[in-house]
């Protein structure tokens, strides 16, 4: 569950799982899309862009 500002009633509401349609996961992080309780489709971008590392040391 987490809170939402929606861009279409312009209301702060509380989103629950059910109301999730989907999860992307993309370089930017995660692309959560959800129906509102007003029936507009939103998303919601959440965690950390994902990152490479070109080096990687390991210790012996």
């Amino acid at each position: 569950m987490f809170d939402h500002n929606c861009t279409a009633c312009a209301k702060r509401q509380l989103i629950f799982p059910s109301q999730i349609t989907a999860m992307d996961t993309t370089a930017a992080g995660i692309l959560v899309r959800f129906t509102c309780w007003c029936g507009a489709d939103q998303s919601m971008l959440t965690g950390k862009a994902s990152t490479t590392t070109s080096k990687v040391v390991l210790a012996a």
